[in-house]
């Protein structure tokens, strides 16, 4: 059964928008009704706000009419957390893309949350800076997404995550109220740190709408170096060693034996020599003059048992060809199985090792491809168990092989969730990690923040 937006909320929200940004057909309301996650729900509507005033009104005539609102940027996440609940309106903050100062002197950049992320790197590029956080979505995704989701990619290995970069926000609270958070200088202790506490909340305490960013100097010169190893366990004893020499790569990226087969398969890293079984990408960047000893350091850290062959591109063209294996890895794998359980988990850099034995572990014990790719600098990888949802007895194989990995993972002293964020697809597995105690602190600032609990509720928190 269809259930209709109330009526007086239409026309407070046509009164607060105009009847262009207020669509409650159902084939719009399809696009928005679902992430990168297979499930999807129907939502009532969908808005698109244009400015912080207009995400007030949209706040406040939500309390009135007690509708839940999911905010939303592309909807590139897969964890579910733009995902629509039952009855619920969609805030699409995609004509929020305007660029509302640019300082490049003092290196910070102001941005609605509809921005894409890559056009932030771009313009600040144009200046001789960049915007460091770089997500594999980064083309098409939008600051807000990534704002709620503190997302993360390669160069954080180096340069750290979205949270790093974040030096103010403005935002709706689910009480109604507006709030700004933060500074625009690089120190400043005033008062509790709320920037940090949105940043990474998933929409669940307010709607970003506003966020001032630092940017870096664009480095002067990068190489990447492609290495090749007999197994998976060489390749991340190799990680550990170059984690613990003085050059931090600015990214340190791995690939398992099934991520290689998957590329192969798409036509990709063809030259690879035989018996290579993993793969790490490694790249440094900084001073022209200092690039060769950086390089020196990484070679030497890299070169140990099972190393099979060490590629070198310093020119833009060649490592731009050496990251194209990379780069075709997410597609690739999606030929393997029709769905891909994809997991961010992260370890200890020096346990990671043991992680990926105990992935490969898990493969032969519950008879499932599982592809470990990602950021290995990090002890970030992503575990995707590839499954058919239409086989039963695989789904269930796949649910127990997860479980296993998670409590692996926590056994080994990580996190079961690096930079995809909880959303609704791992909310059940928070209380493997979270204790009771901190859980009920996390559920008092979400009553503080949404005391309605119409902000992306049944999300992050179990």
């Amino acid at each position: 059964m269809t259930i209709a937006l109330n009526p007086l909320a239409i026309t407070a929200l046509v009164a607060a928008l105009d009847e262009h940004r207020v669509i409650t057909d159902p084939g719009t309301c399809e696009i928005y009704s679902h992430d990168e996650t297979p499930r999807l729900c129907l939502p009532l509507a969908v808005v698109f706000p244009r400015s912080h005033e207009e995400t007030v009104a949209i706040m406040q005539i939500a309390i009135e009419c007690g509708i839940v609102l999911i905010a939303r940027g592309a909807g590139s996440g897969n964890v579910g957390g733009a995902l629509p609940s039952p009855q619920s309106i969609v805030v699409s903050f995609e004509c929020m893309n305007q660029v509302l100062e640019f300082h490049p002197e003092d290196r910070y950049i102001v941005v609605q949350a509809g921005v894409i992320t890559g056009e932030i790197d771009r313009i600040a590029r144009e200046h001789g800076l960049f915007y460091p956080p770089d997500p594999g979505s980064a083309a098409y995704s939008r600051i807000g997404g990534n704002l709620a989701m503190n997302a993360a990619g390669p160069r954080a290995v180096k340069y750290g995550v979205t949270r790093d970069y974040v030096m103010g926000l403005r935002a709706v609270t689910g009480t109604g109220s507006g709030i700004t958070s933060g500074c625009r200088t690089t120190k400043g202790v005033m008062g509790y740190d709320l920037t940090r506490l949105l940043v990474g909340s998933e929409g669940t305490l307010a709607l970003i709408t506003e966020a001032t960013l630092r940017l870096l100097p664009i480095p002067e010169a990068r190489a990447t170096l492609r290495v090749c190893y007999a197994s998976n366990s060489d390749a991340c004893r190799a990680v550990s060693r170059v984690m613990n020499q003085a050059v931090i790569p600015c990214a340190l990226e791995f690939m398992d034996s099934f991520s290689i087969r998957a590329i192969q398969a798409a036509g990709a890293a063809t030259d690879l020599p035989t018996g290579t079984h993993s793969l790490l990408m490694v790249e440094a960047d900084g001073a022209t003059d200092d690039l060769p000893r950086q390089i020196h350091a990484l070679q030497a850290a890299l070169t140990g048992t099972g190393m099979l062959d060490l590629q070198i591109a310093s020119d833009k063209n060649a490592v731009a060809a050496l990251w194209t294996a990379r780069k075709a890895l997410s597609h690739a794998v999606k030929a393997i199985a029709p769905l891909k359980i994809n997991e961010d988990v992260v370890v200890p850099v020096s346990r990671l090792a043991e992680l990926v034995i105990h992935i490969e572990h898990l493969a032969h014990t519950y008879r499932l491809p599982i592809v470990s790719f990602g950021h290995a600098g990090n002890g970030n990888l992503h575990v995707n168990i590839m499954v058919d949802p239409a086989d039963t007895d695989q789904m269930q194989r796949a649910k127990c092989a997860l479980h296993e990995l998670f409590s692996q993972v926590l056994a080994l002293g990580g996190t079961l969730t690096g930079e995809h964020g909880v959303g609704s697809e791992k909310r059940p597995y928070v209380t493997m990690e979270i204790d009771p105690d901190s859980l009920t602190i996390m559920r008092q600032i979400k009553q503080q923040f949404d005391p309605h609990n119409l902000l992306n509720p049944e999300k992050l928190l179990p």
